[in-house]
C-alpha cells in the first residue's frame, strides 16, 4: 500500500512509511533472489536422495565445508524443511517380555535337590559361612554346614 501511495500520489517514502506505520528500512526490503532458493534446493534433494540416512545437519555441513557455499544454515533449514526431506525419528523397539513359566513340582521324593551357599562378613573382618542341601518335594534339609570362621581373642 506504501508503494501505491509513492507511485499513484507522489507522496515521499518517508511520509508513505509513516502514514502506513512501516519502517523505511521494511519499505526497502529486497527478498534474496529465488533462484538461489531453488540451488539450495537442488542441493537438498540431491544430497538426501544419494546419502538416504542423513539429516539436515550433515547436509548442511557438506554444503558449507565440502561445496564452499556460505548459505545461512537457518535459510537452508527452512528451505530443508519446505522440502519436507526431515527424517521420521524412529521409535524404540519395545522389548516384549514372555510371562514365565509356573516351576515343575517334582512328583516324587529325591527327583531335585538344591544347594545353597551363604556368606556374610561383619566390619570388624567376622566372617561366617553356611552351606545348606536341600529336597524340594518335602522342602527338609538334608544337612547344613556352619563351620566357626570367627578369630579368637584373647
Amino acid at each position: 500500500m506504501a508503494q501505491w501511495a509513492i507511485e499513484a500520489k507522489g507522496v515521499s517514502i518517508r511520509q508513505a512509511c509513516a502514514d502506513f506505520t512501516i519502517s523505511q528500512t521494511c519499505y526497502r526490503y529486497q527478498p534474496k533472489l529465488s533462484d538461489e532458493n531453488e540451488l539450495i534446493a537442488d542441493w537438498l534433494v540431491r544430497l538426501t536422495h544419494n546419502q538416504k540416512n542423513w539429516g539436515f545437519g550433515l547436509c548442511f555441513l557438506h554444503l558449507r565445508n565440502v561445496k564452499g557455499y556460505g548459505w545461512n544454515h537457518k535459510r537452508v533449514y527452512r528451505i530443508y524443511r519446505a522440502l519436507e526431506l526431515n527424517l521420521r525419528i524412529k521409535p524404540k523397539k519395545r522389548i516384549v517380555h514372555e510371562k514365565p513359566q509356573p516351576l515343575a513340582v517334582p512328583q516324587t521324593i529325591n527327583q531335585v535337590w538344591s544347594m545353597d551357599f551363604m556368606h556374610d562378613q561383619l566390619s570388624d573382618a567376622a566372617a561366617s559361612a553356611c552351606s545348606t542341601c536341600w529336597t524340594i518335594s518335602t522342602v527338609r534339609a538334608w544337612g547344613s554346614r556352619l563351620p566357626c570362621r570367627y578369630p579368637r581373642r584373647g
